[in-house]
């Protein structure tokens, strides 16, 4: 019986991709973990690795392909011993994706011949939740579970964001929970993907391309980056009240020791294992300051405060077409060398697109740093499920008065802003007090 592999879903919130690339051809024999193909998401480009075992006997949808929806079918493999031909045509009709760049190789009189047949995917979707939520796994955990008769929607996750692992599925092999019930053999239909979210309303082209001269622009689509970001913080002005506090901190002690621990860091290679900057200084301070006021740790729902148990700072990094936050987890256990060269390793995948959606969802709060383009000082948009995100501007010298004479100082100035349902005034200014105090004193983050 042809297998179909469908579109995954590679992370809670992903609705469609792009196919970027084909690393098998028809007629290549795959087996579990095997690489077949590379699919770009708004955020990063990842890795499709096969589940079932079989040979590729038609691509459906051709490298290149735009905005193909998750559960589409995207190609069919021919079970062992049965002709590729038979499969081929056996196999379910894909969706027509959103847009595409490159037309569908299969002729349409083609596709039209083709018959459904009962989906074994080899990049299976998610399975579905009782509770009609989908249960996201890893490739090999879902393969396991299948090979055992256990129903992974049954199992609870320990992996990033709930997703359920290798682990998981052999503890409840051994545990003998999460049998799928025999009424189950013949699997439920499933279910439609979801619509996309709608993209903010805003103007229309010819709402706006009136007002200019006809050849005096061009005009540039909006690649699905730039989408999210603008529903996501339309959304999150609309949504969140926000709420900013702003205070100026003195610069010239982390500074100083900034520079003493540089100079003291051993050599590898001859090089420094480790070269500080003010902003790895910064995400310490704010992991620190959330574990010393834990209640503005928190993530607004409409039923729950989620007070987290962790910092893990996101820090905006600029890539080509827009931002990405990259998190540092449990920032406030890790010294300052491990949290610079764990963020210069995140910073670089992240432009290389190369990031795993577990190293850029989630997060408690988020840094925004624009000091180093020179901007003094700025308010950022809070991005859920994040209650805090703090702006940061650049450090300059500036007249500041001691013990009543005037000095110069080297200032930063920073504005929090938060989500006030979770984080009102008092809570903020608490927390940025906090957060000055490491930076003025900055050896208490080195104890």
């Amino acid at each position: 019986m042809p297998i179909n592999i469908t579109m995954p879903a590679l992370s809670p919130t992903m609705e469609e991709g792009n196919l970027a690339k084909w690393l098998v051809k028809e007629g290549d024999k795959v087996g579990p973990g095997d690489v077949i193909a590379e699919i770009e998401t708004d955020k990063a480009t990842m890795e499709v690795e096969a589940v079932d075992e079989g040979t590729v006997a038609r691509i459906v949808v051709p490298a290149g392909t735009e905005g193909v929806k998750v559960n589409a079918l995207i190609a069919i493999l021919a079970a062992d011993g049965e002709s590729l031909e038979d499969a081929a045509k056996g196999g379910g009709a894909a969706p027509a994706p959103a847009t595409a760049s490159a037309p569908a190789e299969a002729p349409k009189a083609e596709a039209a011949k083709a018959e459904p047949a009962p989906a074994a995917p080899a990049a299976s979707p998610a399975p579905v939740a009782s509770s009609g939520e989908r249960t996201f796994a890893s490739p090999l955990a879902r393969r396991i579970a299948k090979e055992a008769g256990v129903d992974v929607s049954a199992i609870s996750g320990s992996g990033p964001h709930g997703r359920v692992v290798k682990k998981d599925v052999e503890a409840a092999i051994a545990s003998g929970t999460g049998k799928a019930p025999a009424a189950a053999a013949a699997p439920q239909a499933a279910a439609a993907p979801a619509a996309p979210a709608a993209m903010p309303k805003g103007m229309s082209d010819d709402a706006v391309l009136k007002n200019f001269a006809e050849g005096s622009y061009e005009l540039v689509k909006h690649d699905g980056m730039r989408k999210t970001i603008a529903r996501r913080l339309q959304e999150s002005k609309q949504t969140i009240p926000h709420f900013y506090v702003t205070v100026d901190c003195e610069l010239d002690a982390l500074l100083k020791l900034r520079s003493e621990l540089n100079k003291a860091a051993p050599l590898k290679d001859d090089k420094p294992v480790y070269k500080l900057s003010v902003n790895d200084m910064v995400i310490k301070a704010l992991a620190l300051a959330l574990r010393d006021v834990p209640n503005a740790n928190v993530s607004w729902t409409d039923e729950n405060m989620v007070m987290h148990k962790h910092s893990d700072v996101g820090v905006a990094v600029s890539i080509p077409g827009g931002l990405i936050t990259p998190i540092i987890r449990s920032a406030e256990f890790k010294t300052l060398s491990a949290i610079s060269n764990e963020m210069k390793d995140l910073g670089k995948r992240a432009k290389d697109r190369k990031l795993k959606p577990e190293e850029y969802q989630g997060g408690t709060t988020a840094v925004s740093n624009m000091g180093m383009m020179g901007v003094k000082d700025f308010a950022a948009v809070v991005n859920p499920p994040h209650a805090t995100i703090l702006a940061v501007g650049a450090g300059e010298q500036r007249a500041v008065v001691k013990d009543g004479a005037l000095a110069i100082a080297t200032v930063m100035s920073v504005t929090l802003s938060t989500d006030h349902r979770a984080v009102d005034g008092a809570l903020g200014a608490e927390l940025l007090a906090a957060f000055k105090g490491y930076i003025e004193s900055p050896m208490g983050m080195l104890v």
